[in-house]
């Protein structure tokens, strides 16, 4: 019996360890986190009231590109430009959308031809950028987020 009880004690002493719970530290928790973190992604594209209904992300993001570059073209094709050469380019549009949606114009890449021949066009951009309907931010792990776009835009312009 004697036997039996220092055994038992002695494995009671000695399991302690097993019973104890590991404590990680909360930065641990973090550095891992970050770690998974796929920066370079959005949970939901921005949106336009129009595109709020669709689920699918792929669907969000396409009609909000489609939706924006319609209203771009349709901005542009409202101004009558008289050129002297046939132009044939593609303008190339950066802008981001902040975590409030408001939509900001970074850069506009244009061929010098395209600018001897339409002088006003990054006005004109600009102009169809501030026309814009509504815009819902993009979201990530539920919060809204900057996310940045660059739109490519065909222009064009027979003589």
């Amino acid at each position: 019996m004697k036997k039996a009880l220092v055994f038992l004690l002695l494995v009671t002493v000695f399991s302690c360890k097993y019973f104890e719970a590991e404590k990680i530290a909360s930065e641990d928790i973090l550095n891992e986190e970050l770690k998974s973190f796929n920066w370079n992604t959005v949970d939901a594209y921005p949106a336009f009231a129009s595109c709020e209904t669709l689920s699918s992300k792929e669907d969000r993001k396409a009609c909000f590109e489609n939706t924006l570059a319609t209203h771009i073209a349709e901005t542009f094709l409202a101004h009558r430009f008289i050129v002297t050469q046939s132009i044939n380019d593609t303008v190339v549009m950066e802008f981001s959308v902040s975590e409030k949606g408001i939509l900001a114009l970074n850069h506009i890449k244009v061929d010098s031809l395209t600018i001897h021949e339409i002088p006003t066009i990054k006005t004109v951009l600009q102009e169809s950028l501030e026309t814009l309907p509504e815009i819902f931010p993009a979201i990530k792990r539920d919060q809204p987020v900057k996310t940045t776009f660059t739109l490519p835009l065909i222009v064009s312009v027979a003589e």
